[in-house]
């Protein structure tokens, strides 16, 4: 009996000891490349063209798309932003804190990512509080009254991500 007690005890043990990666660790990583989240690969890839001509036929549906990492989020890896290779298009593909972490070692790698395309309507104080919230991120404080406020920072469209794969140049 003492014997089954103790490897029980043991085995109890041993199961705890599994490494758990923190999210500092996850977004400090030094190799970025591989799958985050859940990828299907089934959507067709779109451009970045096709997506700003006509928005509004992709609100609320699917869509995949491929680019370059240029940021990604300095604080808990929650989001990056996306160039078109072709262009200077941009958008910020968004996920939930925690269930994706993108590492900072992503930017300037290329990306596929995937998710419901969505579009944002900010008043001007919701856009001053988010350029704030922004430059918090990357450790900068901005005085309410000296943020300016343009008629394109009142919208932004983004991806809602569900998996993203960033693989090398």
């Amino acid at each position: 009996m003492f014997i089954k007690r103790t490897l029980l005890f043991v085995l109890f043990i041993i199961s705890g000891c599994t490494k758990v990666e923190s999210e500092e660790n996850l977004l400090n990583k030094k190799n970025p490349f591989g799958s985050y989240g859940a990828l299907k690969k089934e959507s067709k890839v779109i451009t970045f063209q096709e997506l700003f001509e006509l928005p509004q036929n992709y609100i609320g549906k699917e869509v995949a798309l491929k680019g370059m990492i240029t940021e990604v989020c300095p604080m808990r890896g929650c989001w990056i932003n996306v160039k078109d290779e072709a262009s200077d298009l941009q958008l910020r593909v968004k996920v939930t804190d925690g269930e994706i972490v993108f590492p900072l070692s992503g930017v300037g790698n290329k990306v596929f990512v995937e998710g419901e395309f969505s579009k944002l309507i900010f008043s001007e104080d919701q856009a001053k509080q988010w350029k704030i919230h922004l430059a918090e991120e990357k450790g900068q404080i901005l005085d309410p009254d000296s943020v300016i406020i343009k008629d394109s920072d009142l919208v932004e469209y983004r991806i809602i991500g569900k998996g993203a794969e960033i693989y090398p140049l």
